[in-house]
Parts: structure tokens; C-alpha cells; sequence
């Protein structure tokens, strides 16, 4: 049985190892006559959360957030990262040459413009990306930026780390192992089945699937390569009537490989994947362009149909053993969140509680329930001011101490093997100032809001978006993430195409999908609030305008109630916060004990 992830403390490496491995880097783009090296977040899967292996970005900047791009050039070098690192990567870039850009905010140079600047006086005009590490469209758009910056241009056969990362981990070769049915819902052959019809109404006759969660649902398998992330690094590669799974081959066991041999699919070694390419016999081949790595888009000798890749859209729709299988899972993830919140109460007044304790404590609990096979990503537990920082993650060296007073963000997830559990509450541990009380019930409003809507069958969760935010900004208030984001099936906590946000992402919404709803407020050295269930999207009504749709949480764990302003909520929020506490408490409250069912009880009373 594979384990996913343990609890474990990020190292932050020391300055003079930033120096000393910028000092190296530069050694070698003055060999290669490179000007500068980009180093993207992403492996060769265009993973957001990548193996060790390829956590190049993270070695030579000392900066660990999951979303990020490090450039160096001969004399300077900086780092761009989204609104929920910039606190982390302000603290862990302190004291190294990497300048912070923060992206989306005004006054903030793109990657390009500021290398035209910094090259301005470079005699090499070149400058290096392993284009293993990014996508066609990322390429291509970035080759044509710089080429606007003074003519810059760009290598991208081109690794340096493979000579200056002396410790550098290798590729996880952990063993791969088969999703029963019961769970998957549907056979990998008829899943390839319906791949070949959507690829044939794009006019393609096979794709290659980069994509480690798009491999691991199509196949029907499960791995460990990732931290918290149930997938195997490989590839895929799907023709008109036969498939090849290209991966390091001592990964599959024999059961695995007749089980991929009776639904259709062929092993080749991973090494190999470019060679797959350039012998493909079919006419054309889709390749996405977001998906697909530079460099084997380069390895192609058949027509390239430019498309995007039908697996994502059709793993967002959960089939019903998928769709009971997050019902059964988030049951569980509930009782051990009540379990944990009660002691939680408990503990506050007379136990040292740290944000690290808390964490342990609350994976333990979980790691009691049926089909535990880890956390779906790192827990946060931010208390006080650490919650304003969006993914804080605890360390020996930040650990605080819980008082009896203001907030804990409490943002964790499990991964079971028939579904991933994705949750934040934010904790009351004693008295509140009336701002943190505002803020809470503000945040609440947005939370309830999106889960009262209504919508017609397609629309895009950026049409959503502004229905969680409309108390937040009337009363001055944002947030610069996402409002939501898909879950997978024992697969990946975030998943994609959905979201709801700010920025304008075009794919549809339709029954079956997972998003989460998970508006928030972040007050820099002060608190942090968020609130977060995960939702199913269900049928509505139909009407002579259409089909509509509305969400169904799955998540089941009461929301504190203790710092709500009641007269900030309207009647409709209020009826709709009663009747979630009535079906928490009557779906977990025969699984637990007499005092826990008590506690719920009181922490689920009708407002």
C-alpha cells in the first residue's frame, strides 16, 4: 500500500548556499555564453506540486511556495510569485540577491521586461531554459516577448543543474498500484474509448497525455511519486488503436502490467517517450500546447493538431461511484474533524498547544479513519498573524504557541482512496477584537452567498466569482487568490479546468464536478481569515431558459459560530448556515461518542 505524505518541516537554506550555488550557476552561463537561466516551478508534466527531483527553482533561490519563477543573469537575479507567498517570499528571499516581483501588482516588470533591461549591456544576447521544464505556449510566448527586448534569444537544451547540483534527488521510482473499480467507477478502456471519440471531433487520430493526473485516471492507477499527490511520474501516449505507457518499468509489478496489458495498454521505459514520438505512425497527433513540454513538442514528425487535452473536462464530471466515494470520504474527514475540534476546546485552556502539535494531532485523527492514505497537501495552521499568510506552513523555527485568544486558520486536507478531503475553518480559541468579528462574518456571508446560488448549466466559475466577494468589497475588503478550485477522485486537491476567480478562465461548469467555495481576508501582521467547503454541482430546475445548477456541500464539519456578528447576516444566510449544522450533525452524530456528539450538538445550535 502506498503512503502519500507524512508531516515534515521545510529547511530553508542557508544564504551563503544561495550564494555559493549562484556563484556556480554563473560559472556555467559564462561557458555556455548565456547571459541568464529561468528556472520555472513545473517538471516535465507541467505539475503544480513536482518530485524533489525537479524542485530545481526552490534549490537555487531557497524560496519552497509551490508557484514561482526564479531568473538569474551574470550580475543580478529575481523572483516572481503570486499574492499568497508574497510574506513567505519576502522572508525567504531576505538577505540573497533575489529581488521579489510580485505578480499582478502594479508597477511589477514581466520576466521579459526585465531581462531587457538587465541585458542591456550583455555582448551574449542569449539566454537559457531547459525546455523540458515548460510548455509550447509558455515557450513560445516568452521567445517572442524577448525577442520584442533588444532581440533576445533563447537555448533550451540546456541543463545546469545536472552539473551543479551535486546532491541533486533522483527520479522517485516508487511502485505504481491499480484504483479498484469499485472506487474508479469506470474501466480504463472504456475511458480510452471515450478519449479516441473526443479526440476524432477534434480530428486527431492519437495525443500524447502529459499530465500525471490525467494518466493516473485514464489508467485507473495510483502512485507515490509526488508528495501528497497520488500520481506516477510517466507519460502517455494514446493512438488510434493501441496505447503506451512510457515509465521506469521496475515501478510495475506483474500484476499491473497484465492488468494494463487486458485493458489495452503497452509499457515502454520513460527514457523513451521521445523516441515514442518520433516513431507515432498515425497521420496527425493532438499535442496541447499549455500541457506539452517544448522539447517533445520539438520530437514530433507527424502532423501536430494544436488542441486541448478532452481528459481534464471529463475527470471534473465524477461518475456516481466517484460522487459516493467523496460522500464516504468527506463522512470520515468529518468525524475527525469533530473529534479534533472538541479536544481542540479542551486542550486550549489547560495544554502548550503549537501550531505544529495541533497539525500532528489532527493527522493523527484522520490516519484512525478507513482508507487514510495521507494528507492531500500540507496542513496550514497559521495562529494570529501567521494566518495572513496564505500558505504558511509551521516550522521549528515559527512554531507559535496557541493562547486562549483570536484565531487559528486551520486549512488541511486527507487524501482516501475514494476521495480527497480539502477544508479550512477558521477557529475562534477565546476573545476576539470586534475587527477580527467583522472580518469573520464578512468572510462568512461571501462563503454562504456562492452556496445560494443558482446558475445555468456552462457557465464559468468567473461569472461566479463575484457573488463571494460583494460584502467583502463593499465594505473595502479583497482577496487576490481563487475563490474555488476543483478536487480530484484520490488524485490531486486542486484540479483543473473549473475555478472561480477573479481572472477569466472560460471552462463551464456542469453537474458532477468538485469545486471548492473559499473566500478569505488577510490583514498583514494581524490575522487571517478563511472559510472552505468543498461542493458538488447539481442539478436545479429547468426552466424555458434552461437547464440550472446549484451546489451541494460535501464537506460536513461545523463552522464557528462564536465570533459571528448575527445582524451582519440576512435571513437567507442565516436559514441556510441552520440547515448545514442540521445535516452535520445528522449525518456524523451516529459515528460518534456521547460527549462528541454533545459538543456538535452545542457547536451546530440554530442561530
Amino acid at each position: 500500500m502506498l503512503t502519500l505524505c507524512g508531516k515534515f518541516c521545510i529547511i530553508f537554506a542557508p544564504m551563503k548556499q544561495i550564494e555559493e550555488r549562484l556563484a556556480w550557476l554563473r560559472e556555467e552561463l559564462q561557458r555556455e555564453h548565456l547571459s541568464a537561466f529561468i528556472f520555472p516551478t513545473t517538471d516535465p508534466h507541467n505539475s503544480e506540486y513536482t518530485a524533489d527531483h525537479w524542485k530545481g527553482r526552490e534549490w537555487i533561490s531557497g524560496f519552497t511556495g509551490s508557484a514561482g519563477t526564479a531568473v538569474v543573469t551574470l550580475k543580478s537575479a529575481a523572483l516572481w510569485t503570486d499574492s499568497r507567498y508574497f510574506i513567505q517570499a519576502a522572508e525567504q528571499l531576505k538577505g540573497t540577491e533575489f529581488q521579489l516581483m510580485k505578480l499582478k501588482v502594479a508597477g511589477t516588470p514581466t520576466i521579459a521586461e526585465w531581462l531587457g533591461r538587465e541585458l542591456t549591456d550583455m555582448s551574449d544576447k542569449e539566454i537559457g531554459v531547459d525546455g523540458m521544464l515548460t510548455s509550447v505556449s509558455d515557450m513560445e510566448q516568452l521567445k517572442e516577448e524577448l525577442k520584442r527586448r533588444g532581440g533576445i534569444t533563447v537555448r533550451t537544451n540546456f541543463d545546469p543543474l545536472t552539473r551543479i547540483w551535486k546532491d541533486r534527488p533522483a527520479i522517485p521510482q516508487n511502485q505504481v498500484e491499480i484504483q479498484p473499480l469499485e472506487f474508479a467507477g469506470e474501466e480504463t478502456r472504456s475511458k480510452l474509448t471515450r478519449i479516441r471519440q473526443a479526440l476524432h471531433e477534434q480530428h486527431a487520430d492519437g495525443m500524447l497525455v502529459s499530465a500525471l493526473d490525467d494518466i493516473a485516471w485514464t489508467l485507473n492507477l495510483r502512485g507515490s511519486d509526488v508528495h501528497c499527490n497520488p500520481v506516477f511520474v510517466s507519460y502517455l501516449l494514446i493512438a488510434s488503436d493501441q496505447a503506451t505507457l512510457f515509465i521506469n518499468k521496475e515501478k510495475v509489478s506483474g500484476e499491473v502490467r497484465q492488468y494494463l496489458k487486458e485493458q489495452g495498454v503497452e509499457v515502454a521505459d520513460y527514457a523513451e517517450v521521445g523516441k515514442g514520438l518520433q516513431d507515432y505512425f498515425e497521420y496527425n497527433i493532438l499535442m496541447d500546447p499549455d500541457e506539452v513540454c517544448y522539447t517533445l513538442f520539438q520530437k514530433v514528425t507527424r502532423n501536430v493538431v494544436r488542441g486541448t487535452s478532452p481528459i481534464a473536462a471529463m475527470k471534473a464530471v465524477k461518475n456516481e461511484r466517484e460522487r459516493l466515494g467523496f460522500r464516504s470520504a468527506m463522512l470520515r474527514d468529518g468525524i475527525a474533524m469533530v473529534k479534533f475540534l472538541k479536544w481542540l476546546d479542551e486542550q486550549i485552556l489547560t495544554d502548550r498547544l503549537t501550531e505544529m502539535s495541533v497539525s500532528d494531532k489532527l493527522e493523527s485523527l484522520r490516519a484512525e479513519q478507513p482508507y487514510y492514505r495521507g494528507l492531500s497537501f500540507d496542513t496550514i495552521a497559521g495562529y494570529e498573524e501567521h494566518g495572513a499568510i496564505v500558505h504558511y506552513e509551521a516550522t521549528p523555527e515559527t512554531d507559535a504557541v496557541l493562547q486562549p485568544k483570536g484565531f487559528l486558520l486551520l486549512d488541511s486536507g486527507a487524501q482516501y482512496q475514494d476521495g480527497t478531503t480539502d477544508i479550512t475553518r477558521t477557529i475562534a480559541l477565546g476573545p476576539l477584537t470586534e475587527e477580527q468579528r467583522k472580518v469573520y462574518t464578512l468572510v462568512l456571508k461571501g462563503h454562504i452567498q456562492l452556496q445560494l446560488l443558482h446558475f445555468p448549466d456552462g457557465a464559468s466559475g468567473s461569472q461566479l466569482d463575484a457573488i463571494a466577494r460583494k460584502d467583502l468589497w463593499k465594505a473595502g475588503y479583497n482577496y487576490l487568490h481563487g475563490t474555488g478550485h476543483g478536487v480530484g477522485a484520490f488524485l490531486n486537491v486542486h484540479e483543473g479546468p473549473h475555478q472561480i476567480r477573479m481572472e477569466w478562465r472560460p471552462a463551464p461548469l456542469h453537474a458532477g464536478m468538485t469545486v471548492t467555495d473559499e473566500p478569505g481576508v488577510y490583514l498583514e501582521g494581524r490575522f487571517g481569515v478563511r472559510t472552505e467547503n468543498t461542493l458538488l454541482i447539481i442539478p436545479a430546475e429547468e426552466t424555458e431558459s434552461g437547464k440550472f445548477l446549484q451546489f451541494e456541500p460535501l464537506t460536513l464539519c461545523p463552522i464557528d459560530l462564536r465570533p459571528i456578528i448575527q445582524e451582519m447576516l440576512n435571513d437567507e444566510e442565516k436559514e441556510w448556515l441552520n440547515q448545514y449544522h442540521e445535516t452535520v450533525y445528522a449525518k456524523l452524530s451516529p459515528y460518534l461518542e456521547p460527549s462528541e456528539t454533545a459538543w456538535l450538538r452545542q457547536a451546530t445550535t440554530a442561530l
